[in-house]
């Protein structure tokens, strides 16, 4: 009796002692990739957005209390391909984190794993916001999604071994969740395949191309540079000879613009979410897509 108490009492104390199960820390630069590591991660990962929805990723301020962030931790997950290039330098550089620099196993860029589109053959300032490595927006193609969410597994599992079954699991349900998404998403927006659209920046890129569309102009005259009173009077006559069905904008863009064409072209203008957080019904990545697939339904139809 005294035994069997005794080995009680030992496994109970060495059961409170036993610290508990490590979590790794992630910081994500956007909500798409905070999302996608949550959907990967599960409960062991702990996950801090460095932006929201209705910010624009390309200028962002390296605060301290991001520093902070950057400095805690494990995994570093951001799109790359230089969308991140005017503060994350800084915010890596200022952490003196070495786990999170580039070439570092807790770096992790999204635009490695997929191919991407509008790769210029050179680039010089005159040209505006343009990228070097090709257009950085990848993730509103959800067959990008579930290829950086393998190579995402595949991180997560190598800097945390003992919770790898976890990870192929959770990316095991993902890649089958998403798969069976993109087939209704795809059969939903048939009706929007050739529909010729005015964006407002490139961040659309890969929806369009996903979905077949067609734009036909954009607000801005150039990649980064604010629509001018000028360009939009000149994209009006322009829409005269090349119509087009309908005006985008994502959330986190101005409005106004799409909203002075629309009045004078009597073109509808739609807003799109972008990103998860972008509206209310983009709560995660389903959500992002189930909500802009409905949007641009909704506008062909007004």
């Amino acid at each position: 009796m005294w035994q069997w108490l005794k080995v009680v009492l030992i496994v109970g104390l060495a059961s409170a002692a036993a610290p508990a199960t490590a979590v790794v820390n992630v910081l994500a630069t956007t909500p798409e990739w905070a999302a996608l590591t949550s959907e990967i991660g599960g409960d062991k990962v702990n996950v801090y957005i460095a932006t929201t929805a209705l910010q624009d990723v390309h200028r962002v301020e390296a605060r301290p209390s991001l520093v902070a962030r950057a400095r805690n931790a494990d995994l570093l997950v951001a799109t790359g391909a230089d969308l991140e290039a005017g503060w994350l330098p800084v915010l890596q550089r200022e952490s003196g984190n070495s786990k999170i620099q580039i070439g570092s196993l807790g770096f992790f860029a999204a635009a490695n794993e997929v191919r991407l589109l509008d790769v210029p053959v050179s680039v010089d300032r005159s040209m505006g916001d343009v990228h070097p490595f090709g257009n950085p927006h990848i993730h509103l193609d959800p067959r990008n999604l579930t290829r950086v969410a393998s190579a995402l597994a595949q991180r997560l599992g190598e800097i945390d071994s003992a919770n790898k079954p976890s990870f192929d699991a959770r990316n095991k349900s993902f890649q089958e969740r998403m798969t069976e998404a993109i087939k209704r998403w795809e059969a939903t927006a048939a009706p929007l395949k050739g529909i010729p659209v005015v964006v407002h920046h490139q961040d659309q890129k890969y929806l369009l191309y996903w979905l077949g569309m067609k734009e036909v102009a954009a607000l801005e005259s150039k990649p980064g540079v604010p629509p001018s009173t000028g360009h939009l009077s000149d994209l009006l006559q322009a829409m005269q000879r090349e119509p087009a069905k309908l005006i985008l904008h994502s959330a986190y863009n101005d409005p106004k613009p799409s909203a002075w064409l629309a009045e004078r072209s009597k073109i509808p203008s739609v807003t799109l979410p972008y990103t998860v957080g972008g509206s209310k019904e983009a709560k995660d990545l389903f959500g992002l897509f189930d909500d802009a697939i409905t949007k641009l339904l909704a506008g062909i139809k007004r």
